[in-house]
């Protein structure tokens, strides 16, 4: 087992005190730095930075920054919902890092779609009927996981296709 303990700080922001969220911040007994790429193959983080190793990734709506020696996990309803989340990480880490012999590291980013594809097989007709004002910030939700071609009633069947097809590439975890 790599990590065995942390202490937790939760934080509400400052510059938001009215803000209902809370942020944790998990300090590490252990450095788990060696476990990052494996993390990162496993998990399919969105953005791994190499030096300091670092894996970042969302999980039901929440920013995860995963370092060597913490880590943070933002806009949590509650303490319950912070410790849950850290308890499934802390055990993806310790499996990760046990079968390390069988998983090849990833030291790379996770490819992301992008926003200007994603745009070209939409109407463009800024209907509304999706919940957002304009196709451009349903192209921006639908890169980062938030909606998908299910969510755009105006999308043709062949342009829906294209859009699953597109972004069935890329990983939304």
């Amino acid at each position: 087992m790599l990590l065995r303990g942390y202490t937790k700080e939760f934080i509400r922001p400052e510059c938001r005190p009215e803000a209902q969220s809370v942020h944790l911040v998990a300090h590490l007994d252990q450095d788990i730095g060696a476990a990052l790429p494996y993390l990162n193959a496993t998990l399919g983080g969105f953005q791994y930075i190499k030096d300091p190793p670092t894996i970042s990734f969302k999980l039901h709506g929440k920013l995860i920054a995963t370092h060597g020696r913490k880590i943070c996990v933002n806009a949590l309803k509650d303490q319950a919902e912070g410790e849950k989340i850290l308890e499934w990480l802390k055990k993806e880490i310790n499996d990760a890092w046990e079968h390390r012999a069988d998983i090849e590291p990833i030291f790379e980013s996770t490819p992301k779609p992008k926003v200007i594809d994603i745009l070209r097989l939409l109407p463009k007709t800024n209907c509304g009927e999706c919940g957002l004002a304009t196709c451009m910030l349903f192209a921006v939700q639908a890169s980062e996981g938030g909606k998908g071609p299910e969510n755009c009633p105006q999308l043709s069947s062949d342009y829906r296709a294209k859009l699953e097809n597109y972004l069935g590439h890329f990983r939304f975890d």
